[in-house]
């Protein structure tokens, strides 16, 4: 079976590093095309723009993450089914998420273009950047549909072990994308819009890629004639994909609180933040990476009734997120200030104090990037066991926890308060995620052992 990988067998350490790794060159280089696409704006349009595409990256966020939460819920049933070994079981559900998908897409599409300008009211967007925000958010909105395809066809590819073609396909997507970028921003003086049709551009090349690979699939090909939409199935795919993205837009309302609160210091503090925000993406590579991979190994392992493996697998990737945590903190220590100097010009003195306000975030977030992998850790371990709830939860933790920093802190110490919104929030997550992974497999632990011990499994 072209590209597929099974995970319930093998060294744990090395399968999850094995299928992370690919994930991790592939999400640097989509951090890649997002720090150029920042750097370009910023360095050639200025302070307003720059601070423009900060001031939308939440709402941004919101409708992106809403994509991301459907496709790889759908993806969760799709890694159990493999993991059973239920071919036909798996066909069907790839079938109804797909269509599942199209009708997703749709009405996100629909939501991004009805709340633009609202929530940009409600922000109190600064006049001089709001009319910037919503071009440049206009038109990313308008690819909601290719940034469906690509997050569908890569979910479906990692949840079926492979995470190189999504690699490939990120590659490809973010070298059109800094071509682009210089083309349309630098040559045709597209302003912001050139740099959103950039990235729409790049897109829809890796959707295009993840499409013809799982074309050659066969475990989940079917004739035109007998594909069809299950309701049963398409029932269980929008329970477990339902929770994941409400969780992403409670985040998501959590970070447009910080962001309405961040608009009220000006525009070098909406700069300096935008600036940080763009490396958050190189803060969180390798999270996002482990997470992915766990994801997929537990769904598998899962759905296979192996839960020693699990186990083991979880505490590996545990391990691998506090090692790699602690070395990406101290290269921002070390270097932190240039990278975010990168994305900022203008006045000598205003470019001065935003990359102050950029790099004080920056160490503060760094001290703390341990607690930030362990939630991704164990929010994509419960993913994979099929519990969309509790990592549910858990963005209502965060939720919680931004609102009431962003909101008390810099009353009680200044404006130092702002900058520990984000890492209070991943702690709030982390106490809900962590006990209720273990809460969870002691639930489960019993009837999965004796599955186990009857189909003659070793872990």
């Amino acid at each position: 079976m072209r590209s597929v990988k099974n995970m319930t067998s093998g060294s744990p350490l090395r399968l999850l590093f094995s299928f992370a790794l690919p994930l991790m060159v592939g999400n640097v280089f989509q951090q890649l095309y997002t720090m150029v696409d920042s750097m370009v704006v910023g360095k050639v349009l200025g302070l307003n723009a720059l601070a423009a595409i900060g001031n939308g990256e939440w709402l941004n966020w919101l409708i992106l993450s809403m994509v991301q939460g459907f496709a790889q819920g759908f993806s969760i049933r799709l890694a159990q089914d493999f993991g059973a070994g239920d071919i036909e079981r798996l066909k069907k559900t790839y079938d109804t998420s797909l269509r599942l998908s199209v009708l997703c897409a749709a009405g996100i599409l629909c939501f991004a273009f009805a709340s633009l300008r609202p929530i940009l009211r409600l922000l109190h967007t600064p006049a001089e950047i709001f009319p910037i925000t919503v071009t440049y958010l206009s038109v990313i909105f308008a690819g909601v549909p290719i940034v469906m395809a690509y997050n569908f066809g890569a979910s479906v590819l990692r949840s079926l072990g492979d995470s190189r073609t999504p690699l490939k396909a990120m590659i490809a997507a973010s070298l059109c994308n800094i071509v682009l970028d210089l083309l349309f921003v630098i040559v045709f003086r597209w302003g912001v819009a050139g740099a959103a049709a950039a990235t729409l551009i790049g897109q829809a090349l890796s959707a295009l890629i993840c499409y013809l690979s799982l074309k050659k699939i066969e475990v989940i090909r079917t004739p035109g004639a007998e594909r069809r939409f299950d309701r049963g199935i398409a029932a269980q795919l929008l329970k477990l994909a339902m929770p994941f993205a409400f969780q992403n837009v409670i985040i998501s309302v959590g970070g447009l609180v910080v962001q309405f609160v961040i608009n009220g210091y000006g525009v070098l503090y909406i700069a300096g933040f935008t600036a940080t925000n763009k490396l958050y993406g190189l803060l969180e590579i390798a999270a996002i990476s482990y997470g992915f991979a766990l994801t997929t190994y537990v769904g598998q392992n899962y759905g296979a009734g192996r839960i020693g493996r699990i186990r083991k697998g979880v505490h590996t990737g545990a391990l691998m997120g506090i090692v790699t945590a602690a070395l990406i903190s101290a290269v921002m220590f070390l270097f932190g200030r240039q990278i975010v100097g990168a994305f900022i010009s203008g006045d000598p003195k205003d470019a001065a104090a935003t990359v102050e306000i950029a790099y004080h975030y920056l160490c503060v977030m760094a001290a703390f990037l341990p607690v930030l992998y362990l939630l991704y850790i164990y929010r994509s371990s419960l993913q994979g066991l099929g519990d969309t709830i509790l990592p549910m939860v858990s963005g209502g933790a965060e939720l919680v926890m931004r609102i009431l920093t962003i909101l008390i802190l810099p009353g009680l110490i200044g404006n130092e308060g702002l900058f520990w919104a984000e890492v209070l929030a991943w702690a709030g997550a982390d106490v809900v995620l962590v006990s209720g992974y273990y809460i969870r497999m002691a639930g489960i632990g019993g009837r999965l052992e004796k599955k186990t011990e009857k189909d003659g499994y070793h872990a």
